[in-house]
């Protein structure tokens, strides 16, 4: 099946932004007199969409709208926090650019929302914009389920079989599986023994690794 089309998550993947979103959970935590080891909340948000996070926290019977006051609260404590100390997964500008111009459509499908989305294509300063981007407030539910990478491949044109997912966490390995989709795990957050699957293609530290590997060449797009 040939490759037409890149699907990076964001967090931990396109930007090294985990250990601003672990520290902004601990603030937030503090702040609302919740216990829960912060690894534990990491392990059950991340890729979730934001209802789902708070949901995650707090049970599920908090409506809608409290639940987005409430993310969008953690979401400005971690914007701020990574604006002192912004920065790429090594490589991913360039990886991001090579695969343009080699023809791939690229889309980002995370459980980001619209303003951690925007803070994040701000600071990146990508040479081009992506074809697509699907964010976690749109309404559709977060990793593992397949919905957004599968929302990303529709809005590009590509099958799911033609589309290669970029990602970082364990949710987001499944939910590519599950989207019928190959996976490459970059092992920013998560050990390669945690990204596993029959559809993981390669497992790297970051994308300089693709490149000097020559990824992209290896590819029939």
């Amino acid at each position: 099946m040939p490759t037409r089309a890149l699907v990076f998550d964001m967090d931990g993947t396109m930007v090294d932004s985990m250990p601003a979103h672990a520290r902004s959970w601990g603030e937030f935590t503090r702040r609302h007199g919740i216990t829960m080891p912060i690894a534990e909340v990491l392990r059950r948000t991340t890729g979730r969409n934001g209802v789902e996070c708070i949901r995650e926290l707090f049970g599920p019977d908090v409506d809608e709208a409290r639940a987005l006051e409430l993310i969008a609260e953690k979401e400005e404590i971690y914007r701020d926090d990574f604006s002192k100390d912004f920065r790429e997964v090594t490589g991913f500008r360039a990886f991001a650019s090579q695969a343009h111009d080699r023809g791939l459509k690229i889309a980002v499908a995370t459980a980001g929302d619209k303003h951690n989305i925007a803070f994040v294509l701000r600071h990146l300063k990508l040479a081009n914009a992506p074809d697509a981007i699907v964010g976690g407030d749109e309404g559709l539910p977060g990793k593992p389920e397949p919905a957004l990478f599968l929302e990303a491949a529709r809005r590009v044109g590509t099958a799911p079989a033609e589309c290669i997912v970029f990602e970082d966490a364990p949710f987001g390995i499944e939910a590519a599986r599950r989207a019928g989709m190959r996976a490459v795990a970059v092992c920013s957050t998560h050990g390669p023994g945690e990204l596993d699957g029959p559809h993981v293609i390669a497992r790297v530290r970051d994308f300089q690794q693709l490149i000097t590997t020559n990824f992209l060449e290896s590819l029939h797009a």
